[in-house]
């Protein structure tokens, strides 16, 4: 008889259904947008400009950086956890990619809402 013991954070389930989700949510925004491109009158400036003045496509691109920030974390989070085994080299690559990510979120917000 194999006894397994069960070891570790049992972030594996949590990890795997949160990159489900955030890909399905990337998913239908990447839809959404081909969607909206196929229904431009005109692929110019002045169109494509009015389509992002959409609340619909502020909140839905939003949203769509959102999940694809945390897809990112995830995703570099576990490639650490699995390959870099220093800690404080791994500590120390966390805090850098936490950052930035939070750098990205905070360009794309001030790209969406800044005039």
């Amino acid at each position: 008889m194999v006894r397994r013991e069960v070891v570790g954070a049992h972030y594996g389930l949590r990890d795997w259904l949160a990159q489900r989700v955030t890909a399905v949510i990337m998913l239908v925004y990447t839809l959404l947008v081909l969607l909206a491109l196929v229904l431009l009158p005109n692929f110019d400036y002045g169109h494509w400009h009015a389509l992002w003045q959409l609340p619909l496509m502020r909140y839905a691109t939003v949203l769509f950086v959102v999940a694809l920030l945390f897809h990112a974390w995830i995703g570099v989070r576990n490639m650490f956890m699995d390959y870099i085994k220093d800690t404080g080299v791994r500590l120390t690559l966390y805090v850098v990619v936490i950052l930035a990510l939070i750098a990205y979120g905070a360009w794309a917000v001030q790209i969406l809402w800044g005039e």
